[in-house]
């Protein structure tokens, strides 16, 4: 019961500090909508959401800039969470129609996403870079026109053998265990995020940064 009733307390934050001031942040999670992809590597993103969500005590379901959508305070400031509904590869549809709308500098977008470099259970904190080959930030680094934004990487594994399909690849599902290697890292992201918010990425990286 406890936990409801902080849930409760959060929302009624959330609703109060809403009145007062303007979103600052935008926190993305880069996943594929529909069920059929709900538990496969490429939505680690969107799993990492479901801990902001409850974390933070916000519900991502409005429909807004082709987004799922919800308003948290998050380190003391104001941030709109979001969920692309566009599918991976036109991700930055939806982060720059938010950006624009609410006039967030790219220092001020936050994207989990997943990255097969790194092995299930590594996670990573970057204040910008390359795509790697994730289609999703590449269509935010191309829709924003720069790869100047942190973004949180959370290893979904390396293919199996070299000739594997990488589509087939990641939108394959976790296995169990490596799903619950992946929601452990969910906290500690939060807590990077928080950091992020506050402008230190290094603390960010101290504290998220490990090879799995």
């Amino acid at each position: 019961m406890a936990d409801i009733f902080d849930i409760f307390k959060r929302l009624e934050q959330n609703k109060a500090a809403a009145s007062t001031q303007p979103i600052t942040h935008l926190l993305v999670g880069l996943g594929n909508p529909g069920k059929q992809y709900a538990l496969t590597r490429h939505n680690a993103g969107f799993l990492c959401m479901d801990t902001v969500c409850k974390k933070y005590g916000v519900s991502t379901d409005r429909s807004k800039f082709n987004a799922l959508v919800g308003e948290a305070t998050i380190a003391g400031a104001r941030v709109l969470v979001m969920r692309p509904q566009t599918f991976m590869n036109c991700s930055g549809e939806a982060v720059a129609a938010a950006a624009s709308f609410y006039k967030i500098e790219p220092a001020h977008i936050i994207v989990c996403s997943d990255d097969v470099s790194l092995d299930v259970g590594g996670m990573r904190v970057r204040g910008k870079g390359s795509d790697g080959g994730q289609k999703g930030l590449r269509s935010i680094i191309d829709e924003l026109g720069t790869d100047a934004f942190p973004r949180i990487r959370f290893g979904v594994g390396k293919k199996p053998h070299p000739e594997y399909d990488m589509k087939d690849w990641v939108l394959s599902t976790f296995a169990p265990s490596e799903l619950e290697k992946l929601r452990s890292l969910f906290p500690i992201a939060c807590e990077g995020i928080e950091r992020l918010i506050k402008g230190d990425l290094d603390g960010a990286m101290q504290i998220c940064n490990r090879k799995g």
